[in-house]
């Protein structure tokens, strides 16, 4: 599945749009991640749990969304975007939606 951030994709002309497609999880870590990321706010720098956390929830959105595109028939999604949100303390909601397309 082609995905772009674009609302075209170079060398191919869109055909018919199938509509807008999401992916999306709410993820969050386990107690002693939690923990051990509050520890880390005392002395600053990266807090790798919660990277860790957020790539794993984008993969999984932008697998769910694909998923969504696929069973559309689609070729390809475009105009591809991400948001994010705090659902609660140790928690992220991670949405990934486009819409779907057929090229010629």
């Amino acid at each position: 599945m082609l995905l772009v951030t674009t609302d075209t994709y170079a060398g191919k002309e869109i055909k018919e749009a199938l509509g807008i497609v999401k992916g999306e999880i709410v993820q969050s870590k386990h107690l002693g991640k939690d923990f051990m990321a509050g520890m880390k706010t005392i002395v600053g720098g990266e807090i790798k749990g919660y990277t860790e956390m957020i790539g794993e929830a984008r993969r999984i959105a932008t697998e769910r969304m694909i998923a969504q595109a696929e069973q559309l028939g689609a070729d390809a999604v475009v105009g591809v975007r991400y948001g994010s949100s705090a659902v609660m303390q140790g928690a992220a909601e991670i949405i990934a939606y486009g819409t779907a397309v057929k090229f010629k």
